[in-house]
């Protein structure tokens, strides 16, 4: 019967214990085999086997376990023990008779396991001995920031530039690390974590989207939107519907929210006429908003309609500047 030798690989993620049936079996089955002591290597004694720790001459170790037991077993370390793994292969080929090498997952991370990592290194920055500029900072010297990073993402959607949407999202993700972390330096009643921010998250995705959690009829597209702002009425008491609405959004996007909110509940209240106004500043403002209006009742949004002219305008002072002569006045 040839000899086994099983590299068992877990996520450094989950608790230590939380490993497959099969994981189990083999490490009560054979001799195990570990780099260095860990939580893994106390909980798999605490299960009853025994676990020697190899400092060095792993692969001979394992080998010599192997022909003696038949199964041997090594537990590999967090970053899964690559060059160790190599090291067999590479032995292994040379002399095929030696054991059969198998990798087991004795455990694998979940989706979403890498926040965890970036929960860690946020709580390592914004902790005594790290980066002294996070630890400086507040929630109120960090919007800027966060309204930035949004513009950034925002960018690269329209420019349909899906790997820089990744990287601008982790810069979104962040921000919202960061903003977690500080407010656990809060006074006491005040302080929160991450998880109460995705706890709270959790939460109201559950109770807004009762078709999928709760077993009611999905309905047509426009039913679920209806019952979502139905329910989020019930949870918050608000005496206008205008009420909730970002008011340090650009003005643009400002007014066709309003007129948005307004028109839902059938208000017929029209914009003020320039006209009508006092001073030029009031006038520009209200032929603006006249303007937001139109376009609302035209189906167009009015923010994507001046950003896409902008950025036209943006290239024809691009194209116009390299049409110049370099010593030309500008």
């Amino acid at each position: 019967m040839t000899a086994r030798i099983v590299l068992l690989v877990t996520s450094p993620r989950l608790p230590a214990g939380l490993l497959t049936a099969a994981a189990w079996d083999v490490v009560r089955g054979g001799p195990v085999l570990a780099g260095a002591e860990s939580e893994l290597t106390r909980v798999v004694r605490t299960a009853g086997a025994e676990v020697g720790v190899v400092a060095e001459g792993a692969t001979q170790a394992l080998l010599d376990a192997a022909a003696a037991h038949g199964t041997a077993v090594w537990l590999a370390g967090p970053t899964g023990d690559e060059a160790l793994a190599r090291e067999l292969g590479l032995r292994l080929a040379r002399e095929p008779g030696l054991a059969e090498l198998e990798l087991m997952y004795g455990s694998w991370d979940p989706p979403g396991a890498r926040l965890l990592d970036a929960v860690e290194v946020m709580d390592r920055l914004a902790s005594p001995g790290g980066d002294p500029w996070k630890r400086a900072q507040t929630h109120r010297s960090l919007a800027g920031f966060l309204l930035e990073e949004c513009y950034e993402a925002y960018d690269a959607i329209s420019a349909d530039d899906t790997d820089a949407l990744r990287e601008e999202l982790g810069d979104v993700l962040l921000q919202v690390l960061l903003h977690a972390r500080l407010a656990e330096e809060l006074p006491e009643g005040k302080r929160w974590t991450v998880d109460d921010v995705a706890g709270g998250l959790v939460d109201k995705m559950v109770r807004r989207n009762p078709h999928v959690f709760s077993g009611e009829q999905a309905g047509s597209l426009e039913e679920i939107e209806a019952n979502w702002e139905r329910i989020k009425r019930a949870e918050k008491t608000r005496e206008s519907v205008l009420d909730g609405i970002a008011l340090s959004q650009p003005a643009l996007s400002l007014a066709a929210k309003i007129l948005d909110r307004a028109g839902r509940i059938g208000l017929a209240v029209p914009p003020p006429l320039a006209d009508s106004q006092v001073d030029p500043e009031a006038r520009l403002g209200a032929a603006l908003l006249s303007t937001v209006a139109a376009a609302r009742q035209a189906g167009l949004d009015p923010e994507a309609a001046l950003r896409r002219a902008t950025l036209a305008y943006a290239e024809a002072v691009r194209t116009a500047e390299r049409a110049t002569p370099p010593d030309a006045p500008r």
